[in-house]
C-alpha cells in the first residue's frame, strides 16, 4: 500500500506491522475469477504493535476482544471488488476505521440535572391551555 494507515491524529500503522494475504474470491465471475487472487485479508498484530500508545492499545484490545484471533491479531477481509488493488484499499480503510473507533476516548459521563422551576411551570401551564382548548371543542351538554 502506498499510503500508510492513519489511526487518529498523527498515529500511523507502519507497513512492516501489516500482513497481507490474497486468495480467490467466491461467487460468480466467469473465467477471470478462477485465475486471479482478488480477495484480500489484512492481519494486524494489535498486541505486539509499537505504533500505538499503550493506553490506546489497551483500550483497543478491550473493545475489539470479540474480533481478535488468539486475543491479539485483528483480521480484516475485503472481496467486494474485482480488482485486488481496490480490495486492498477497502481493507486498509476498514482497519483504519476499526482502530480509530476502538482507540477513541470514552464519552463523558452524563451529569443528572433537574428542570428549573420556571420550566416546570411553563410545561404545566401549556398542558392546561391545551386541555382547555380541547374541552372547548366538544359539544355543550344538553341536560
Amino acid at each position: 500500500m502506498p499510503e500508510p494507515i492513519r489511526v487518529r491524529g498523527s498515529v500511523v500503522v507502519p507497513d512492516a506491522e501489516l500482513v497481507w494475504r490474497f486468495s480467490r474470491s467466491s461467487g460468480p465471475g466467469g473465467q477471470h475469477v478462477n485465475t486471479s487472487d482478488t480477495q484480500v485479508e489484512l492481519r494486524y498484530d494489535l498486541a505486539a504493535s509499537a505504533a500505538l500508545p499503550q493506553v490506546w492499545k489497551d483500550r483497543a484490545l478491550e473493545r475489539l476482544a470479540t474480533r481478535l484471533v488468539d486475543g491479539r491479531i485483528l483480521v480484516v477481509r475485503a472481496s467486494e471488488h474485482r480488482s485486488q488493488w481496490r480490495n486492498r484499499e477497502v481493507a486498509a480503510a476498514r482497519l483504519a476505521a476499526l482502530l480509530g473507533e476502538a482507540t477513541a476516548p470514552p464519552p463523558k459521563t452524563r451529569r443528572k440535572t433537574k428542570p428549573s422551576k420556571g420550566m416546570i411551570e411553563r410545561r404545566l401551564s401549556n398542558k392546561r391551555h391545551r386541555s382547555d382548548l380541547k374541552q372547548g371543542r366538544s359539544r355543550p351538554s344538553t341536560d
